[in-house]
């Protein structure tokens, strides 16, 4: 890195890992450095699955420890699990997993209570059983009634930083307690979900200056005068500024363990058709809506390799044998809810396509070019449903974060699709965090520009469709 502009740092932490990446702008570019990764994943616990969240702070101050001299500092993460804090300001047991099988049951009686129609038109969230609103209406413990204040998992790091409460409205419009019209808190909804509205922060909007860091955070860290920054803290709403789009006619893959797989609109969608295609309308930095589904994502295989007992320095070879694997041979629907939970996936994915008759994979190549197709299958039906029912044209789909570094997904989603793909960047959502920073410190005038500072930043990767459209229609009646 040069040293002619300030530092900035972003904290990024994923569902299976974080990091902490620095930025800097030199000659209209981004240029970043990784300066602390680290694993993060449930914890069983007597009563549920958890999240480590003391420790994930704890990692994120060993991070900032190597950070330099960061003018500021901005947190995004996954979405939709909180902490709960007591009237002292402790934090009320770990919170939960996302993938916690309490709200199983919970989910579906609620939304046939409330109404799903109208929780739609009134939250605009896609219905998956994890949904904040879902969680709270499941809780039946102390903690939620000694809880003076909800915090999602950013908001909370934010707090330990800065002694600050507040929630960000990008990863707010994720929890299903928002009025997807008003982008303010639904006191009706917080109601509906057995809580009390009090217990629901104000809302801050990315590029908002949250604070200072606490004196012993500054002097655990040595980053005395450091502030922290909200950004886009859901890490989608970060990924999206990060994609390098040149046209508004684009659609995006933010990949990893999710695919979320959709469009950038100027306005919800709050359509009984949009209800019913399970779409989502979270918001995005400046306004914005991200209109798009939530697919299960590169879990799929990852949850393979781990039944497998591999780890990703076994991918090369395993995405090699895919490669040659016989195309479109079996296909899954990535969205079906068997695959949510941990467990032995190339079983879940055998037994799925018996149900549908086709045949079994019967390698481990084969199962990893069934997960790639069966996602780049639900990519093409995510991004066509969302140009349809939107009204938006689509020139270019941008595949941004892990998968981007996967070339065979990357291809087939382009073949799927019959549209081009451009891949990168791998980090997109720290470049969207990084570059919401450097606009509140004045660096960057608007989403336009920080869209054409990444892609003058990064190398990216073009695929163009090659193989006929015919195959994948095939593929795609197998599953309805």
């Amino acid at each position: 890195m040069t040293t002619e502009s300030p530092t900035f740092a972003a904290v990024d932490l994923g569902a299976s890992s974080g990091r902490v990446v620095l930025g800097r702008l030199a000659a209209g570019r981004l240029e970043t450095r990784e300066v602390h990764r680290f694993a993060n994943g449930p914890v069983p616990l007597p009563d549920g699955l958890h999240w480590d969240a003391v420790g994930l702070f704890r990692e994120v101050l060993a991070g900032l420890r190597r950070a330099g001299e960061p003018v500021s500092v901005g947190v995004d993460s996954w979405a939709v699990d909180y902490g709960l804090i007591d009237a002292a300001g402790s934090l009320l047991g770990e919170p939960f997993h996302y993938r916690d099988s309490r709200t199983d049951t919970v989910a579906e009686s609620f939304a046939d209570s409330f109404g799903a129609p109208e929780l739609f038109s009134r939250n605009g969230l896609q219905f998956l059983p994890f949904n904040t609103i879902f969680q709270l209406a499941a809780s039946e413990g102390a903690a939620l009634e000694a809880a003076e204040t909800l915090l999602l998992i950013p908001d909370l790091i934010g707090y330990w930083l800065t002694g600050q409460v507040g929630a960000e409205l990008t990863n707010a419009s994720t929890t299903g307690l928002l009025d997807a019209r008003s982008h303010e808190w639904s006191p009706e909804l917080a109601r509906a979900a057995g809580i009390d509205p009090s217990l629901l922060p104000a809302l801050r909007r990315p590029g908002d200056v949250v604070g200072e860091l606490l004196p012993r955070v500054a002097a655990e860290t040595g980053l005395p005068g450091t502030s922290v920054v909200a950004v886009g803290s859901h890490d989608t709403a970060s990924a999206v500024v990060g994609v390098p789009a040149r046209t508004p006619n684009f659609a995006y893959v933010c990949t990893g363990t999710w695919s979320l797989t959709g469009l950038e609109l100027p306005a919800p969608v709050l359509t009984e058709q949009a209800r019913r295609a399970n779409f989502t309308n979270e918001l995005g930095v400046d306004g914005t809506v991200r209109f798009l589904r939530n697919i299960m994502g590169l879990w799929l295989l990852q949850e393979s390799l781990r039944t497998w007992g591999l780890t990703s320095d076994d991918l090369p070879g395993l995405l090699a044998e895919a490669a040659a694997a016989e195309p479109l041979r079996a296909v899954v629907d990535a969205e079906d809810t068997r695959f949510l939970a941990p467990g032995d996936m190339p079983a879940r994915i055998a037994q799925a396509c018996r149900d549908t008759d086709q045949p079994v994979p019967d390698t481990r190549g084969a199962v990893v070019r069934c997960v790639l197709e069966s996602l780049a299958l639900a990519h093409r039906r995510a991004i066509r449903e969302a140009a349809e029912l939107s009204g938006r044209d689509v020139d270019v789909v941008h595949l941004v974060g892990g998968g981007a570094r996967n070339e065979l997904l990357c291809q087939l989603t382009a073949d799927a699709l019959g549209t081009p793909v451009v891949a990168g960047p791998v980090e997109a959502t720290a470049t969207g965090n990084l570059l919401v920073q450097a606009r509140t410190a004045g660096q960057v005038a608007d989403l336009a520009e920080l869209r054409e500072i990444t892609a003058r930043s990064d190398a990216l990767t073009r695929y163009d469709p090659r193989n006929p459209s015919v195959a994948w229609d095939e593929a795609e009646r197998r599953l309805r």
